[in-house]
């Protein structure tokens, strides 16, 4: 299994998620900062303190052999109260340039799920007034690193955002005030890539959301209708929207009828048909199954949703392995998912996130044997490959996470990485690296540029 040459092997981590310094030179908090944290887990504030060791991180990677890396930039960092903070700006310019030096290629994300804590104070997203602010931001991040960074993805994961905002930091709210910031969102997304655009910048810009193809849990005519709803809903409204530059129609019928449209203004639909992207990323983790709406909602997860009444209702697929986190693991659903995706919208995939958490441990001798990941990751890679085969156009591949971060909520015990730091919930240690064995598999799948047979 050969790949394109230019072919963007990756890997991925968010700011908050693996930085810390969360007040240090000029920061200003974010949501993510502020936020009441699980019991028995850990907070973001030192995270992995990639802030302070981000040149050993980025020899780390250069020796894994990553051609890019996936990232985001922290919004309160680099501006708070509509004022540039240089340092913040500063450390930016190190890590990008620092990056380029070892010809890994940047991959920007500008905003993963840490919005400032002051814009938070004055409603967030559901105040209209932030899609002007996250434009004036994005415009800083262009005017400086636009001739610098090629790939640029807006909004990670707007849909698990909308879906399920509580597991992220964000307040329960009804679904009518969720998808009223939501629309916000993809209004905000459509004008930051239109005026990436009229800038005539040498890259591409697109969304980032995290896809879940829908299988229907029996051959059931309700129950193929509520595995179309549910995908309508979870994956086409955001896609369409960052494609097309307007709403799904099946997911507006679902909103409509739960009470939960937003209010749209002629303007509003004339920036997103205005604001459309060039290519798609998206984070996979897994399918979902679904059947008829048979109960009162009772959950929602981040990847295995909920239920709405008279459309549809998450069910378990007792055909799928779990995560020891309980997810499901399911390599052959990639490529459906890559292939449905494709035949929609014909737009260049890259795979922004796709990985296991796991309880990594580290050995007496400094060893972490995670043949699990391997495994997992080579499944999917070769799934993938199979997704091209089929004709669909996958540019890259950057797998979570680069190294181990702080997961959004179980904490550091839930490891990622292809390289472990020495921390716990409880206890910062020395947040020394360590080389895991899939360290080195990725390594040499990379020099390979794919698999062999036999691997």
């Amino acid at each position: 299994m050969r790949f394109p040459t230019d072919f963007l092997w990756g890997a991925s981590t968010s700011a908050y998620q693996t930085e810390g310094a969360w007040d240090a030179d000029g920061k200003a908090p974010s949501v993510q900062d502020m936020k009441e944290i699980p019991d028995g887990t850990s907070d973001f504030k030192v995270a992995v303190d990639h802030y302070h060791r981000f040149e050993e991180d980025v020899r780390l990677f250069k020796e894994l052999g990553l051609k890019a890396y996936r990232f985001s930039i922290s919004w309160s960092r680099v501006m708070s109260n509509g004022k540039v903070n240089p340092k913040g700006l500063e450390f930016y310019k190190k890590f990008i340039a620092l990056l380029k030096e070892n010809e890994i290629e940047p991959i920007v994300t500008v905003f993963h799920f840490d919005l400032p804590y002051e814009i938070h104070e004055k409603g967030g997203w559901e105040n209209r007034e932030t899609i002007q602010a996250f434009a004036d931001y994005c415009q800083l991040l262009f005017d400086t690193f636009g001739q610098e960074v090629n790939y640029w993805q807006t909004i990670n994961e707007q849909n698990v955002m909308a879906l399920a905002g509580s597991i992220i930091g964000t307040s329960n709210k009804s679904m009518k005030e969720k998808f009223q910031e939501n629309h916000h969102m993809l209004v905000a997304q459509a004008l930051v890539t239109k005026n990436y655009h009229d800038g005539n910048y040498p890259g591409k810009i697109g969304p980032a959301p995290n896809i879940a193809s829908v299988y229907a849990a029996s051959d059931k005519p309700e129950d193929q209708l509520a595995a179309m709803n549910m995908s309508a809903l979870r994956n086409w409204l955001f896609l369409d929207a960052a494609v097309y530059g307007v709403y799904n129609h099946n997911a507006w019928h679902i909103l409509s009828k739960i009470n939960a449209c937003p209010e749209v203004t002629e303007e509003d639909k004339k920036i997103m048909l205005e604001g459309t992207c060039d290519y798609i990323a998206f984070n996979y983790y897994n399918t979902m199954t679904v059947s008829a709406y048979y109960q009162k909602e009772n959950k929602i997860d981040q990847q295995s949703g909920f239920g709405i009444p008279d459309f549809f209702q998450a069910t378990t697929n007792p055909h799928l392995p779990m995560t020891e986190f309980g997810w499901p693991i399911d390599p052959e659903g990639f490529r459906y998912t890559l292939n449905e995706i494709y035949s929609r919208y014909r737009l260049p995939l890259l795979i922004t996130e796709n990985g296991i958490g796991a309880k990594d441990q580290l050995t007496e001798d400094g060893k972490i044997h995670d043949k699990y990941r391997i495994d997992y990751l080579k499944q999917h890679i070769q799934q993938m490959y199979l997704a091209m085969e089929d004709g669909v156009e996958v540019i890259g591949y950057c797998p979570w996470s680069a190294i181990d971060l702080i997961s959004t909520h179980e904490g550091i015990e839930k490891r990622y990485g292809f390289i472990y730091v020495d921390r716990t919930d409880d206890s910062l240690n020395t947040l020394d690296r360590y080389k895991k064995d899939s360290f080195y598999w990725y390594q040499k799948l990379i020099a390979e540029n794919g698999l062999n047979e036999e691997e």
